[in-house]
C-alpha cells in the first residue's frame, strides 16, 4: 500500500513538473479588453482578463486545446492553441465588435427572451454605445436619432414634449421601464426626463400596435427601457457633461452587495440649466430653464435555481420654467410677467418575482405616484396621478415546437386635477377619475419547421367605463435562409383617452377646450411587413431592414385647432384616419473601423372626415412630417484610441397650427436638420473624454419666420379686442387678429453649442 502511495505521489510530482502555462492578451485593435472570459471547456477551466487585457491559464499539460473567448459587445472567438508555445511573448487575440443588433437578445416583442433574429416580432435594439454617439442629458433627447421616432416639443415656452412613432402623436406611444407601464399620461409629457442613461442596458422599440400584450396606450408603438442587472453592471460609472450654453449634467451609477444574497445598483441623474438666452429677440427664453434630480436603485436577489427576483425604485423631481426674460418666481401665477412654471414630483416602484414552481411563472408589479404643480401664466394646473399594475405570466413549453404564454394583468388608474376634466358637470363637485382595468392574454408560438415560426395572440380587457375590449394579434416569420427573414405582423390596438394628461395645449390657457361628446375609446387595425437581410464580406458587413405598414384608426380623437382659432375641439372622428408608409434601416461595419447606422422613413398620416355631403375629405395631420431620415457615422482611428461620431436627422415639411386667416407665419415648416459631431479619446478602459459641437448648422425655427410666439409682447392678451361673438378683431395694434399662443412649435429653439464631457467606467 505504501509503495502504491509513493508511486502515485511520484506521478503527481511528474505531472506538476511537466505542466505548462498559457498566457495571452485580449485586444480590440490597440485597446485592451478587460473582463473577457477565456475558457478551455474540455478541462472546465476559465479565467478573466485583467485591466490590461492579459490572462494566464496554468497547470496545462502539453497538447492542443480549443480556446473560447467571449465578451459582451464582441463576437466570440474559437480557436486551437498549442501548449507549450515556441515563443515567449503572450499571444494576442483581437476581438471584433458585434457588427449587428441581430445578435442582441430581446424581450419586448413576445415578453420572452430570444435572439432578435429569432423573434417573430420585429424589435429594434439601441445599446449604450448608440446613446454615446450623441450624448444628451435625457432619454427624450436621446431618441432623436432613431429612424421613424421623433421627440416632439409641444410648447415653445415650457419645452415639454412627447415621442412620435411613425407619425403618430405621443399618447399613442407606450413607454415602459423593464416592461412595466409606469411612464404614461402625465409622465409621457413631464416624466421622460431624468431616467439615468448610465443604468440603461438597452432600449427596445416595437413599431405598430402592441396592445395584444401590453394593453391600452400601446396602439402606435412601444418603447421599452431596460435597465442593467445589478449582477452584471459595472462597479462604478460616471458621466459628466457641460455645454457652452452652461448646461450641466451628471449621470453616475454604482454597484454594491447587500449581504451574501443581494446586489444593488444605485444611479443618480442631475441636470441644471439656469442661463436664460433669447437669440430670436422675442423677450422669451429660447430654452426652458431646468433643475432636476433623479435617484434610481435596483436590487437583485440570489435565489435557488437562478430564479428571478428584483426590486427597483426611482424618485424624480424637476423644477422648470420658461417665459419672459425678466420672469422670476415672485411672478408665478400673476398677470404681470408671463411665465410657465412646472414642478414635478414623481416616485416609481418596479418588482419581479419568479414563483418557486417547476413551471416558469413570474409575478411583476409596478406602482407610481405623480404630482404636478404648474402655472401657465395665470392658469394653474395641479394634478395627482397614481397607477398600480400587477401581472402574472406563465411561460409554458407545450411541446418541442410549441410554447404558450398566459398572462393575467390588472391596472388601477387614479387621476385628479383642478380642471374641468375631474368635475361633475351636474353638481360642480370634484370627481377624480378612477379606472379599474383587468385583463387576460394568451400567446401561442409554433416553430412549424426550421423556416417558419407562427405566433397567435389574444387579449381581453374589461374597462370600467367602456366595458369589453378585445385585441387579437398574429405574426409569422419566414427564414428564407440564415441571412434573410420575412416577417408579417397584424393586430389591433385600443386607447382610452385622457385629454388633460396627454395634451399640453389644453393646459396653457391660450385656447379654450371644448369636448363635444362623450369620447369613445380609439381602435386601430394594423399590418406590418418586414424584410431583413445580412450581407457579409471579408472586410464589411451590412444589415438591412425594410418595412412597410398600414394602420387604420376608428373613433380616433384628434385635437382640432383649425375650426376655431380660439379653441381646441375634441370629439371622435366622424370618419377614419390612416398611418401608412415604408421605412428602411441600414447598419454596417466597414474594415472594422467605420460603423454606419442610417435610416429613412416615408409616411402618409391623414384623416378622412365626412363633409356633410356623403364624401370623405382627406386632411393631413398637423405637426406630422411626410419623410424623415437619421444617420450615425463612426470612425475609429487605428492608434491613440480616438473615435469620431457624426450624427444627425432631417425632416420634411409638416403642417403647422396657425391662429387666424391673417396669421403671417408660414403654414408649413421647411426641411430642417440637426447635426452633431463628437470626438472621443479613450485613455484606458477606465477613463475617456469627449467633446464636440451640437447643431452644427446653427439651425432654429426662427430662421424661417419673422416670429414664432404670437404676440409675445402681450402674453396676457390685455390689448386684444373681440367682437360680439368672441372673435378676435384686427386692429392697428393687432393687424393679424392674433392672440398669444405658444403652440407654433415643431423643432428645438436651441442653436449651436460646444460640449465637453468625461466618462469613468470601472468593471
Amino acid at each position: 500500500m505504501k509503495k502504491a502511495n509513493v508511486l502515485i505521489g511520484l506521478m503527481l510530482i511528474a505531472m506538476v513538473c511537466n505542466s505548462q502555462s498559457f498566457s495571452g492578451r485580449i485586444m480590440h485593435d490597440t485597446m485592451p479588453l478587460p473582463g473577457a472570459t477565456i475558457e478551455i471547456k474540455k478541462l472546465k477551466l476559465a479565467v478573466i482578463s485583467d485591466e490590461t487585457g492579459h490572462f494566464s491559464i496554468t497547470s496545462l499539460q502539453p497538447g492542443n486545446y480549443l480556446l473560447h473567448i467571449s465578451m459582451i459587445g464582441y463576437e466570440a472567438y474559437h480557436g486551437n492553441i498549442l501548449v507549450p508555445r515556441d515563443v515567449s511573448s503572450p499571444q494576442v487575440f483581437n476581438l471584433v465588435p458585434v457588427s449587428s443588433s441581430l445578435d442582441a437578445v430581446v424581450v419586448t416583442g413576445t415578453m420572452k427572451p430570444m435572439l432578435k433574429k429569432e423573434s417573430p416580432i420585429l424589435v429594434e435594439v439601441y445599446t449604450p454605445q448608440f446613446l454615446r454617439k450623441n450624448p444628451v442629458p435625457s432619454i427624450f433627447e436621446a431618441l432623436q436619432n432613431v429612424n421613424g421616432v421623433r421627440p416632439q416639443l409641444n410648447c415653445n415656452i415650457c419645452n415639454t414634449g412627447d415621442i412620435h412613432i411613425n407619425g403618430l402623436e405621443g399618447p399613442y406611444t407606450m413607454i415602459t421601464i423593464d416592461g412595466m407601464p409606469i411612464v404614461s399620461s402625465l409622465a409621457s409629457v413631464y416624466g421622460l426626463f431624468g431616467i439615468p442613461t448610465q443604468l440603461i442596458d438597452r432600449i427596445e422599440i416595437v413599431k405598430g400596435p402592441a396592445s395584444g400584450l401590453y394593453g391600452s396606450e400601446a396602439i402606435g408603438g412601444l418603447i421599452n427601457i431596460i435597465t442593467k442587472s445589478p449582477d452584471k453592471a459595472p462597479a462604478f460609472t460616471f458621466n459628466a457633461m457641460s455645454t457652452s450654453w452652461l448646461e450641466h449634467s451628471v449621470d453616475a451609477g454604482a454597484k454594491f452587495r447587500i449581504g451574501k444574497k443581494a446586489s444593488s445598483l444605485l444611479g443618480i441623474n442631475y441636470f441644471n440649466y439656469q442661463n436664460p438666452v433669447d437669440n430670436n429677440k422675442d423677450n422669451f427664453t429660447d430654452v426652458t430653464l431646468q433643475h432636476r434630480i433623479s435617484v434610481f436603485n435596483k436590487i437583485s436577489f440570489k435565489r435557488k435555481n437562478d430564479r428571478l427576483a428584483s426590486l427597483a425604485g426611482r424618485y424624480f423631481y424637476e423644477d422648470r420654467w420658461g417665459g419672459e426674460m425678466h420672469w422670476n418666481r415672485k411672478w408665478r401665477g400673476t398677470d404681470s410677467v408671463y411665465g410657465e412654471s412646472i414642478r414635478t414630483s414623481r416616485w416609481e416602484a418596479i418588482g419581479n418575482y419568479q414563483l418557486p414552481t417547476t413551471e416558469k411563472m413570474i409575478f411583476s408589479f409596478s406602482a407610481t405616484g405623480h404630482h404636478q404643480d404648474s402655472y401657465y401664466g395665470i392658469t394653474p394646473f395641479f394634478a395627482d396621478q397614481k397607477i398600480y399594475f400587477g401581472q402574472l405570466t406563465w411561460d409554458k413549453n407545450v411541446s418541442h415546437n410549441h410554447s404558450a404564454l398566459i398572462g393575467l394583468a390588472t391596472r388601477y388608474n387614479y387621476y385628479d386635477d383642478n380642471s374641468t376634466a375631474t368635475k361633475d358637470t351636474l353638481t360642480g363637485n370634484n370627481d377624480p377619475e378612477k379606472v379599474f382595468l383587468p385583463g387576460i392574454f394568451l400567446q401561442s408560438e409554433w416553430k412549424l419547421n426550421n423556416k417558419h415560426h407562427l405566433l397567435l395572440g389574444m387579449r381581453y380587457d374589461y374597462h370600467s367605463v367602456h366595458k369589453n375590449i378585445l385585441t387579437p394579434r398574429i405574426a409569422w416569420k419566414w427564414s428564407l435562409n440564415d441571412k434573410q427573414i420575412i416577417r408579417v405582423n397584424g393586430g389591433t390596438g385600443f386607447r382610452v383617452v385622457s385629454l388633460f394628461t396627454e395634451e399640453h395645449a389644453a393646459l396653457t390657457g391660450a385656447r379654450a377646450v371644448e369636448v363635444k361628446e362623450k369620447l369613445k375609446p380609439e381602435k386601430s387595425y394594423n399590418i406590418n411587413v418586414n424584410y431583413s437581410t445580412r450581407i457579409t464580406g471579408s472586410k464589411a458587413a451590412l444589415n438591412v431592414d425594410l418595412s412597410g405598414w398600414y394602420t387604420y384608426f376608428h373613433n380616433q380623437i384628434i385635437p382640432d385647432y383649425l375650426t376655431d382659432p380660439n379653441k381646441i375641439i375634441y370629439e371622435n372622428l366622424d370618419g377614419f384616419s390612416i398611418s401608412r408608409g415604408i421605412t428602411l434601416n441600414a447598419e454596417g461595419n466597414l474594415s472594422r473601423r467605420i460603423r454606419i447606422l442610417t435610416g429613412i422613413t416615408l409616411q402618409d398620416v391623414a384623416k378622412f372626415e365626412n363633409d356633410g355631403a356623403g364624401k370623405k375629405i382627406k386632411q393631413n395631420i398637423l405637426l406630422t412630417e411626410k419623410w424623415s431620415g437619421t444617420w450615425a457615422f463612426t470612425y475609429s482611428f487605428p492608434v491613440n484610441g480616438i473615435t469620431i461620431d457624426y450624427t444627425g436627422n432631417i425632416y420634411g415639411p409638416m403642417q403647422l397650427p396657425l391662429i387666424s386667416v391673417l396669421d403671417p407665419r408660414k403654414p408649413t415648416s421647411p426641411v430642417w436638420s440637426i447635426q452633431n459631431i463628437q470626438a472621443t479619446k479613450k485613455f484606458s478602459s477606465l477613463f475617456e473624454i469627449y467633446g464636440g459641437i451640437k447643431n452644427l448648422l446653427n439651425w432654429t425655427p426662427a430662421k424661417n419666420t419673422s416670429f414664432i410666439l404670437a404676440r409675445s409682447h402681450d402674453p396676457f392678451d390685455k390689448k386684444v379686442e373681440y367682437d360680439g361673438s368672441g372673435n378676435v378683431l384686427a386692429t392697428a395694434e393687432n393687424p393679424y387678429a392674433l392672440t398669444f399662443d405658444p403652440a407654433y412649435v415643431y423643432a428645438p429653439n436651441q442653436g449651436r453649442r460646444l460640449f465637453l464631457g468625461v466618462r469613468i467606467h470601472v468593471k
